[in-house]
């Protein structure tokens, strides 16, 4: 099959307009003076299995033990072991690091095993009210960041909200 070149500049304008008009329809603004930030900093072990080193696809990653610490507006949380790290969050003590056994028992047939890992991940939330409604969203380090800023104020925020209110893309203190 073939496609002339007008045809194929159309079809990218039509998909580029579609693209364009699911991505307003999600994109929906509130004001709230009720809101809290949550960022959950994460420890977890991992170790790749591999039948041949160097080659993704022969690769397969096991996840261990795991710790996990709540941040909430910025504070330091009960049970922080280190920080505040230079993005202003606390984390817990590192889980245990799997032992050689452990390892041994996942490993595949004809596998090696790599060193283990430590993952260090992060899960932004925002909680926020609107009318008489509570509502929790992810969201990402700017907002949180943002958030942690405006509350010793009270600043009312301006939510820029995701598609079917599931995450908060940007806030703006008003």
């Amino acid at each position: 099959m073939t496609y002339s070149v007008g045809a194929s500049v159309r079809l990218l304008r039509l998909c580029m307009g579609a693209s364009l008009a699911i991505a307003l329809v999600g994109c929906e603004t509130l004001t709230t003076n009720q809101y809290e930030a949550t960022a959950r900093t994460i420890y977890t072990w991992q170790v790749e299995y591999s039948t041949n080193p160097g080659r993704d696809q022969a690769t397969r990653t096991e996840a261990f033990a795991t710790t996990s610490l709540l941040n909430r507006n910025g504070n330091r949380p009960e049970g922080a072991v280190t920080g505040p790290d230079d993005r202003g969050l606390w984390w817990p003590a590192l889980p245990p690091r799997p032992t050689v056994d452990e390892m041994e028992r996942r490993q595949r047939t004809y596998e090696k095993i790599s060193t283990p890992q430590i993952l260090k991940t992060v899960e932004y939330k925002i909680t926020y009210q609107s009318g008489d409604r509570s509502t929790t969203a992810s969201t990402n380090y700017d907002v949180y960041r943002t958030i942690v800023k405006a509350l010793p104020n009270n600043t009312p925020l301006e939510l820029t909200l995701g598609v079917d209110e599931r995450s908060v893309t940007k806030v703006e203190p008003r």
